[in-house]
């Protein structure tokens, strides 16, 4: 069930001074019933931690390693909702996952809180504690 998409790959270049324009973007988003699979992916790569965390990766790596986002899972009857992952893609086309986040129909989107191993809206998700 775990079906790749579409996949954005993190630039450098990402800009922290589109956190104002990315939140409104996100709440206007949010409104809407229209949620498929493109824009799942945008929902959550407009999220501020996760361009925090793929600007912090590509630092410390000196672009050795790119963050992507990807669908992993799509709705369903049991699953109302998308599965997005964020993972670290490796110059040896190895991944590792960094975060999980679900986006539902109506935009609304929790990530996943690895401590608790439950899902949080993710107004109040903090990933590294700050």
């Amino acid at each position: 069930m775990a079906a790749l998409i579409v996949i954005f790959v993190g630039h450098s270049t990402i800009d922290s001074s589109f956190t104002n324009e990315t939140q409104k973007t996100l709440a206007l988003s949010q409104n809407t019933n229209n949620i498929d699979a493109k824009k799942a992916l945008e929902l959550v790569w407009s999220i501020p931690q996760i361009r925090k965390k793929a600007r912090e990766i590509e630092k410390l790596s000196q672009g050795t390693i790119r963050v992507s986002i990807a669908v992993d899972s799509s709705p369903s009857a049991e699953q109302p909702y998308y599965v997005i992952k964020t993972l670290e893609n490796h110059a040896d086309n190895s991944t590792i996952p960094i975060y999980w986040l679900r986006v539902f129909h109506s935009g609304k989107i929790e990530a996943l809180d690895i401590v608790n191993n439950q899902y949080i809206p993710v107004e109040k998700w903090h990933p590294d504690g700050r």
